[in-house]
């Protein structure tokens, strides 16, 4: 007897198609004079570095997502993702199926709140003198908390919504997967996106950290350090005064 809700007759894509239909597609807008950003995977792993395995952790790590993200790391492997943008608050990218026209597919992320920002860079200014290699790209790991702790700025599940030209009446397509695992490998070769898809001036956020600390040096300034010895102290261990 057969089952309406049957859906095993289904089967995916080969990679050998799916590549042949990305190849195509970016020749096609190559002709056109359209600039395409494909993602591209260049190893075992989708992700290397620190900052596409954090982005990709967060992503697992919630239950909305779990059973809908395989089939995007398939999808990102074989190079489907011909285009990917990250701008402010925003991902927009192509993703290449079955069919011969690629997905278009967008993801929002909701703006940082001011009372979260801050909070951020409160912590931050207390560890500014890694800020350098956060920049740099070797992020420090005694910095983490800042970004994947609880009220960080990975975004949470509320915070992204997405959407995909794709017929899936899935929450969340393949299409959608693959484009957020893109992110990953973006992340890896240019971690300063993850500032400007957040809405973070890099620049303006050293300089508040910085004049925060500053602040907090001043504040203390006029205290009695515990580390200064008295006059007394220093009869008491040498015996001279």
């Amino acid at each position: 007897m057969s089952n309406y809700w049957n859906t095993s007759h289904y089967e995916q894509p080969a990679a050998k198609e799916l590549k042949k239909n990305a190849a195509a597609s970016r020749k096609k807008e190559k002709k056109k004079g359209n600039i395409l950003e494909p993602v591209a995977v260049h190893s075992r792993n989708i992700v290397t570095n620190w900052w596409g395995k954090a982005w990709c952790q967060n992503l697992e790590q919630y239950a909305d997502y779990e059973n809908r993200l395989d089939r995007g790391k398939r999808y990102v492997r074989n190079g489907s993702v011909i285009d990917l943008k990250i701008q402010k608050g925003k991902i927009l990218a192509r993703v290449q199926g079955t069919r011969k026209v690629p997905y278009k597919v967008e993801i929002r992320i909701s703006p940082l709140s001011e009372e979260k920002c801050q909070s951020i860079l409160t912590k931050c200014g207390r560890k500014i003198e890694n800020m350098e290699e956060l920049l740099a790209g070797n992020f420090p790991m005694d910095m983490q908390e800042l970004f994947q702790g609880k009220d960080g700025l990975f975004p949470t599940p509320r915070e992204i919504s997405f959407n995909c030209s794709c017929p899936d009446w899935a929450l969340m397509c393949k299409h959608v997967a693959a484009a957020l695992y893109g992110v990953g490998v973006r992340l890896d070769e240019q971690p300063l996106l993850f500032f400007e898809l957040r809405g973070i001036n890099v620049e303006r956020f050293i300089d508040v950290a910085l004049a925060n600390k500053v602040e907090e040096m001043l504040a203390n300034a006029g205290k009695a350090s515990e580390r200064i010895i008295t006059d007394e102290d220093i009869f008491g261990l040498f015996g001279v005064f």
